[in-house]
């Protein structure tokens, strides 16, 4: 990756910027919660793979990632920075690409993997998991049909 030039305002800033409990996080949680469902906080669902989960559901095998527009390259709300062009790209493509690998490892693993945008609706994207942890729950059997379909989640952007 290439060298970050930034300056100490930028610095600053940046390291401001919240990677646990933000905003959207903490309403999604409460929301949730206030539904009646149980989970867990920045868990990784996968030993041997260095990954958290911002919300992990682990009976019914769900991991809710809740990922920032301009960290994660949001198709309707991401931004090119002119400075760093370069550094930039690369660090949001590798981020990409890094989300894309998790939702394989996880489906290869069993688990369904819903992707959130900071942007959306927390009520919205409760409403979403609540269904997709009430299907996947054990005890509860699924046809093939639901099994191949059920990951309605966004797919990453590549």
């Amino acid at each position: 990756m290439p060298s970050l030039e930034t300056t100490p305002k930028i610095r600053a800033r940046m390291s401001k910027q919240r990677s646990h409990d933000t905003g959207i996080e903490v309403t999604l949680r409460r929301s949730l919660h206030a539904a009646g469902f149980r989970y867990r906080v920045h868990r990784k669902p996968l030993k041997g793979v260095r990954r958290e989960a911002d919300i992990l559901f682990g009976p019914a095998r769900v991991a809710v990632f809740v990922d920032g527009c301009f960290w994660h390259g949001c198709p309707e709300h991401a931004t090119w920075p002119k400075n760093n062009a370069e550094f930039w790209r690369e660090k949001i493509e590798k981020n990409r690409a890094r989300d894309r690998d998790t939702d394989a490892r996880l489906a290869e693993a069993g688990w369904l993997s819903v992707r959130v945008w900071e942007h959306e609706s927390a009520a919205e994207a409760a409403e979403r998991i609540a269904a997709l942890v009430d299907e996947r729950r054990p005890g509860r059997s699924r046809t093939v049909v639901e099994e191949t379909t059920e990951y309605i989640a966004r797919p990453v952007a590549g």
